[in-house]
């Protein structure tokens, strides 16, 4: 594997566990309270811009990993999609450690 592979591939792990980290204390701190996270996500102007940030960005990374896995006929890619559900901090370096693989160059 090269460097630049298992650099993709740590921070595709650090990516998922470090915002679930998160995540799952505020759910235990809060009684699993799923809706009261989604009211903290827009409690403020800060907090609103970056989850309207994190939507776009998630919105843009599902459509280009659609085009490029059609494109170069690479039908593992998308598998990276569901990871957005844990965060594009984990999706997108996801998507770029699969896309990296040896032999998946896709068609010129």
């Amino acid at each position: 594997m090269t460097p630049l592979r298992m650099i993709f591939l740590a921070l595709a792990i650090w990516g998922a566990i470090h915002p679930m980290y998160h995540f799952l204390s505020w759910y235990f701190a809060n009684d699993m309270d799923f809706m009261g996270m989604i009211d903290a996500w827009y409690v403020n102007d800060s907090t609103t811009g970056l989850v309207w940030d994190l939507t776009i960005t998630a919105i843009a990374l599902t459509v280009w990993i659609l085009a490029d896995s059609f494109k170069r006929r690479d039908w593992l890619g998308p598998v990276a999609i569901l990871a957005i559900g844990i965060g594009v901090s984990c999706a997108l370096p996801l998507y770029l450690f699969l896309r990296s693989r040896p032999g998946k160059a896709g068609p010129a």
